[in-house]
């Protein structure tokens, strides 16, 4: 950390090195200048993005970045003793994962939204963390700009729990509100998700659910204890899914959505991703489009139901960022 001048005095420098700048990483970055005033408030600290990996320095953002800022050559941010965090926002499982070890390695706090690496690597990347000291935090990994692990491993650490329940893929649920809402075909409205963003040109992750199951695993692995593979998991997707069990559905008066569930009761675990039968008076039954939702049971708590967006540059980004603030009070000692 350096110090540098801010108004009304003295105020060190937290200093971020950005391994990615695509759509999450660009939201990051926007996030960071829409809100510094309120972010550096927050963390006690000025807030730098001193260095990004990057491999297209040339593409076209809504954002200035400094071209000096860009590197090829993660070593660079790893090496660099000015460097107190790395934000991990590439994707994918590798190189994604030997980043963020290597990192940790040299004693750099990690933030990352990767789901797919941190559900593969869940106890890889936790025990490396606690050997070299440093803090690893991914709230953004699961549901977005939703503070469901923050909730979990914080405020409602005091309870046991023993149910998650979750809409937590804004792909699947907006196809699936589309097909409940208007009728439509799943082909035709794949299509439509597809032009307006919602779903990627491969959209075989989300609609699997393979997303869905890495996003269980996290759950599980901090609510309950218990790290599953997200492979282990029993996991079925909605292209499956016809319009006529969509009336099926009504005329019963439930919906279908895509649920991540774990329970834990009386000693019996059982998880599962499926399209599950929802009453229509469910809370998660009114979660529409690309929307999520987190539904937890606690034995002290009883029922809770986290809400919003799931997915996105920007909730993303305020998630990663949240996660950046904690670690800088961290390291101010706050």
């Amino acid at each position: 950390m350096t110090a540098s001048a801010a108004s009304g005095g003295i105020m060190k420098t937290v200093n971020i090195g950005l391994l990615g700048l695509g759509n999450i990483g660009t939201g990051t970055y926007k996030v960071l200048e829409m809100n510094r005033s309120q972010i550096e408030k927050a963390a006690g600290s000025q807030v730098a993005i001193a260095q990004i990996l990057e491999k297209d320095v040339s593409k076209q953002r809504d954002i200035n970045v400094a071209p000096a800022l860009f590197t090829q050559n993660p070593d660079d941010i790893f090496n660099n003793p000015e460097i107190d965090i790395v934000i991990e926002l590439l994707g994918g499982i590798e190189p994604a994962t030997t980043f963020m070890l290597d990192a940790m390695k040299r004693k750099k706090h990690v933030v990352t939204a990767n789901k797919a690496a941190v559900a593969a690597n869940f106890d890889k990347l936790m025990n490396c963390a606690k050997e070299n000291n440093v803090i690893f935090r991914f709230e953004a990994s699961v549901a977005g700009g939703i503070p469901i692990l923050n909730a979990i491993t914080s405020v409602l650490q005091g309870n046991e729990f023993y149910e998650v329940m979750g809409i937590v893929n804004g792909t699947t649920n907006y196809i699936l509100t589309q097909m409940t809402d208007n009728g439509l075909e799943y082909d035709d409205v794949l299509k439509v998700a597809q032009e307006k963003g919602f779903a990627e040109a491969d959209p075989t992750d989300d609609v699997e659910g393979i997303d869905v199951a890495n996003k269980l695993t996290i759950l599980m692995s901090l609510m309950f204890g218990k790290y599953v593979k997200p492979g282990d998991i029993p996991t079925e997707g909605i292209s499956k899914i016809t319009k006529k069990q969509i009336e099926d559905a009504k005329a019963q008066g439930c919906k279908i959505k895509l649920l991540a569930n774990a329970k834990n009761l009386d000693g019996k675990f059982e998880y599962s991703v499926k399209p599950t039968l929802l009453k229509e008076n469910h809370p998660l039954c009114g979660v529409s489009n690309e929307f999520n939702a987190v539904f937890v049971s606690g034995n002290a708590v009883g029922d809770l139901m986290f809400y919003g967006k799931g997915a996105g540059p920007l909730p993303t980004g305020s998630a990663v960022l949240g996660d950046v603030i904690e670690i800088a009070k961290a390291i101010n000692g706050a």
